[in-house]
């Protein structure tokens, strides 16, 4: 700021100077002398700003230290205030830590004292059980040696009782029923069948299969089979591990396999009132798998007797895909009302849109006249904006007068 207006008035000097030099000598010196007076006074007063401002730094250099000394005073007594407050607070937790240390001793001696005495005690109660269950577990082995020898008993009992022909027979036939039973529906097979007309021979099971065009029904026939002789040697021989044996009742199983599948065949396949195959139900697996393990055996009964061999699961996994067919053919059966049911649907969606396309009509022509409304209710209150309003008690009677006013000439008219 100084030096702006030393800048200044040197500039105002030389300008003077300047029309100095234009005016007489006398007039030269009286400028010069003015001008020399003018410079002294700006170096003066230059001075006088340079002492102030050295006196104001000296004071913001005196404050500045005094401040800072201040601050360090009040950062030293926080941080004495800070050590006293830790020191009792150190004292407090170390008090606190040798007091929760006594009483865990104390605690950990009482656990002590109590485990020791529950230890003998539950050793002696343990014992005791231990001794027990041993004497209840040597009385259930004992009794499992009685039940084993029931059960060795009762297994030769079964094999007397399978050793009887109708007997196995009508075990087989109930098993291939409860095999029905639970795949297929009640009314999607048959039992005890005659599938040859003046025939009385009769299947034991028949699954009723969908026809032709006109509607009438296939059978398929099956029939349960239990060759368990030949089988149970076949069983022995291999034990003992004599191979003529194996190969020789094996042999002997085949055959009877075969005369089983002819016996199907001849007795119960009868096209085109049933398919042009029939099912040999085996009922264990175990006799199924020799059947299937004898090289060329099913599908030589399947190619010369026709004749499909099944076992329990076999025939469940031929049942569950006889059950997809039938489902299939349902919805086949069922396509043609879902489409007339689709054309109605269709019908009636048209008729539905001209009862919307009438509905939006009468919408837009609501809204129209809501908008009328509106207007028109905007202009009734710029008319009424004048109109002073009364008060909520002042309004009902003046409305009871204006009608008494109205009903008075009526009646004397």
């Amino acid at each position: 700021m100084v030096l702006a207006l030393l800048a200044v008035t040197c500039l105002a000097a030389l300008g003077s100077a300047a029309l100095a030099l234009a005016a007489p000598g006398r007039a030269a010196a009286a400028v010069r002398a003015a001008l020399a007076d003018r410079l002294d006074a700006l170096a003066r007063g230059q001075e006088r700003e340079e002492r102030a401002l050295r006196e104001e730094l000296s004071g913001l250099r005196a404050e500045q230290a005094a401040s800072a000394a201040q601050l360090r005073a009040e950062l030293r007594g926080a941080l004495q205030g800070v050590e006293l407050r830790l020191e009792a607070l150190r004292r407090a937790v170390d008090e606190k830590l040798a007091a929760l240390q006594q009483e865990s001793a104390r605690q950990l001696e009482e656990m002590r004292r109590t485990v020791d005495e529950k230890l003998q005690g539950t050793l002696e109660q343990r014992l005791g059980e231990a001794f027990r269950l041993v004497g209840e577990r040597l009385e259930a082995v004992q009794r499992g040696l009685g039940e084993m020898q029931t059960l060795a008993s009762g297994v030769g009992d079964l094999k007397k009782v399978l050793s009887n022909v109708k007997v196995r027979g009508t075990w087989g036939e109930i098993q291939l029923g409860h095999l029905l039973a639970q795949v297929l529906a009640p009314e999607q097979y048959a039992a005890n069948v005659t599938t040859r007309p003046h025939a009385s021979e009769r299947v034991e099971f028949a699954v009723r299969l969908p026809g032709g065009e006109r509607g009438e029904e296939v059978l398929l026939p099956i029939d349960s089979k239990f060759p368990v002789e030949d089988y149970q040697r076949l069983v022995e021989a291999s034990e003992r591990g004599d191979a003529a044996a194996v190969e020789a009742c094996g042999r002997q199983l085949e055959a009877r396999l075969e005369a089983c599948a002819q016996d199907i065949r001849d007795k119960y396949l009868n096209p085109p009132s049933t398919t042009d195959f029939g099912l040999l139900f085996l009922p264990t697996e175990g006799l199924y798998a020799e059947a299937a393990r004898r090289s060329g055996l099913i599908e030589r009964l399947q190619r010369e007797q026709r004749v499909v061999l099944a076992g329990p699961t076999t025939l469940a996994a031929l049942l569950n895909s006889l059950q997809m067919g039938f489902r299939t053919l349902a919805i086949q059966r069922r396509s043609s009302e879902v489409w007339q049911v689709l054309g109605a649907v269709k019908a009636e969606f048209g008729k539905f849109g001209e009862v919307l396309a009438a509905v939006e009509k009468k919408l837009v022509e609501a809204s129209h006249k809501l908008g009328v409304v509106g207007t028109r209710s905007r202009a009734i209150e710029r008319q009424l904006r004048g109109v002073q309003e009364l008060s909520p008690e002042e309004a009902p009677a003046l409305l009871l007068r204006e009608a008494a006013r109205e009903v008075s000439p009526e009646g004397d008219g």
